[in-house]
């Protein structure tokens, strides 16, 4: 049976989503039909609606008619637009016990001594500022297998999944207080992520971001190497020192096996990027369907991007356990309304260009999709960028809404695994967590299969339903977990992606 051209999300909508793109004529509504051509994934309104009306879909506002609006028309950027209107956070009313699952699900994980489980097995190179980033890549290339050759230094050590560093662009230049705090906190959630053996903190030696400070602060002993190539004696020592270091612990780290573990043991850190008009249609819903299962199964989701969830809080406040948990996260969107005006911008402005060409009107429609990806139990804690999560079940994270250094918050808050949706197609990897990718539509799936993992465009063909695909998805996430590769992995994504949040002031 051919699904009908259009979606409709909710009875109370005044538009319906195109499912492929609609040319002038086609019958959208009874009695309705467009009145010009459609793109996929865009809206196009089923009634008259007047100027300074709310558009709604998903049953929700999602902007306000800038002109009137006849039935058939393309409802987007040139004449829908923002407005303000009132939000009732009704702390906790939705909150409702989560039923536990009957029969608990497991994955094959490594067993760190500490308890904590990994889902992969690296050894990590963290690096304090960017002077010592060119050092650490030296490092790790020597251990780098080859694709085309087919050496592999690692081969004696099939349970090392590989040597891995993480560089970025920052710490120096930096002020102290909270820029320094934010990327101590950041540095030390990988550097104690379940998912490296072993690990070395390497700096430069006259930065801001000092190593003993770092080790001070953030109370990090263990299985950790510091260096700093001044006090080493340059770039030859400090990378002889850093390889003997991998060597040394090669054996060890090689001597982890994977056992059977609860599903419980899972933090899934939840993305989405290069979104489209489908997005909060059929893969972020499936995600969310897959979300709950893994609550269900007494495992850990983290929603994050606080910008991509401004104008929906209101219905995440509605689930939080507490009203303590839910002033939490509107007190997030606050700080990001002052801090968005400071720097001269506005939340709107967030929809990308690829965003808005496909589909995505305002900051509302993407950040109502966006929060499917959370399933609906309830929200049992909001934490700061990087905090470590430790809180069971659904937990949302302030991070920005770009996409790298969002899931580089969540990792350093100690997420395993990570599920990313995408409509456009966006390639992405984050070492030493696994991601697995979902494509919202059947034609990005087939034009991208190399980099997407799941198909949830299902949904949209009809061919499945929102919770089969949820099923499937969290059927891979055990599969992944347990060491399968996803699509990232199979091209050594994860390194370059390793983006930690930097705000204040460049000196």
């Amino acid at each position: 049976m051919t699904p009908p051209p259009v979606i409709r999300l909710h009875p109370d909508d005044n538009v319906v989503i195109a499912r492929a793109t609609l040319l002038e004529g086609v019958e959208v509504a009874p009695g309705v039909v467009t009145a010009e051509r459609v793109p996929a994934g865009h809206k196009v309104a089923t009634r008259p609606i007047a100027a300074g009306e709310a558009v709604r879909r998903y049953g929700q506002i999602i902007g306000f008619a800038t002109q009137p609006i006849a039935p058939g028309r393309h409802v987007h950027v040139q004449n829908c637009g923002m407005g303000d209107f009132a939000k009732d956070y009704a702390y906790g009313v939705d909150a409702r016990p989560t039923e536990a699952a009957a029969l608990p699900a497991t994955f094959q994980g490594f067993r760190r001594a500490d308890g904590r489980v990994a889902t992969r097995n690296y050894i990590g190179i963290v690096t304090s500022v960017n002077c010592s980033a060119h050092v650490a890549g030296l490092i790790a290339d020597v251990f780098k297998r080859n694709p085309f050759s087919g050496a592999d230094p690692l081969a004696e050590f099939p349970n090392v999944d590989g040597v891995v560093a993480l560089t970025h662009k920052t710490g120096c230049g930096m002020t102290e207080g909270e820029p320094l705090r934010l990327l101590r906190r950041t540095l030390a959630g990988y550097a104690r992520h379940a998912n490296f053996s072993h690990v070395i903190a390497l700096g430069l030696g006259c930065e801001v971001n000092q190593i003993g400070g770092l080790l001070a602060e953030q109370r990090l002993t263990g299985r950790l190497r510091s260096m700093d190539i001044q006090a080493m004696g340059g770039t030859r020592k400090t990378v002889e020192a850093g390889v003997a270091f991998v060597k040394e612990v090669l054996a060890e780290a090689n001597a982890a096996r994977r056992e059977t573990v609860p599903a419980s043991e899972l933090t899934v850190a939840l993305q989405c990027g290069g979104s489209d008009g489908y997005s909060g249609v059929s893969a972020n819903p499936a995600l969310g369907a897959a979300s709950d299962l893994l609550v269900r199964h007494g495992g850990t989701v983290i929603l994050s991007e606080t910008p991509e969830t401004y104008g929906a809080e209101h219905l995440l406040t509605r689930r939080a356990v507490s009203r303590e948990v839910g002033e939490k996260l509107v007190a997030l969107m606050r700080w990001w309304e002052e801090y968005t005006a400071r720097e001269g911008a506005e939340m709107n402005a967030n929809p990308s260009p690829g965003n808005k060409a496909g589909g995505l009107t305002t900051i509302l429609e993407k950040s109502l999709g966006a929060m499917a990806k959370a399933g609906s139990t309830n929200l049992v804690d909001v934490v700061g960028y990087a905090e470590a999560v430790t809180s069971r079940g659904f937990v949302f994270m302030d991070t920005p809404g770009y996409d790298p250094v969002a899931a580089t918050g969540q990792v350093a808050g100690g997420a395993n695994l990570v599920c990313f949706t995408t409509g456009r197609g966006s390639v992405f990897g984050c070492k030493p967590s696994p991601s697995i990718k979902l494509a919202t539509n059947t034609p990005m799936y087939r034009r991208m299969e190399d980099d997407m993992d799941v198909n949830c465009g299902t949904v949209l063909d009809g061919d499945e339903s929102v919770q089969e695909c949820g099923a499937r998805v969290f059927d891979l996430m055990l599969r992944v977990a347990s060491g399968e590769r996803s699509k990232s992995e199979a091209f050594g994504f994860g390194a370059d992606e390793f983006a930690p949040w930097v705000i204040g002031a460049t000196m």
